[in-house]
């Protein structure tokens, strides 16, 4: 599955967060940092799910760039 994932730049390093899983984050010191994080916390965070025998959310969120007028 192919998760959404903002990446934001906060004081003095990186923050993301994935739209379709409530409470899955992650900081690193660079955005490749922060990418491999990530990574890790979805894995970590679906993981959790799994053993909770909770269901896994279907990706949903759709991300778009806009001009500004």
């Amino acid at each position: 599955m192919r998760y959404a994932v903002v990446i934001e730049k906060a004081d003095g390093n990186y923050s993301a967060y994935v739209p379709d899983l409530p409470g899955c984050v992650a900081t690193g010191a660079t955005v490749e940092e922060v990418e491999r994080e990530i990574k890790e916390a979805i894995r970590f965070h679906l993981d959790g799910l799994r053993q909770d025998g909770a269901p896994i959310p279907r990706p949903s969120a759709v991300c778009e760039y806009v001009e500004a007028p």
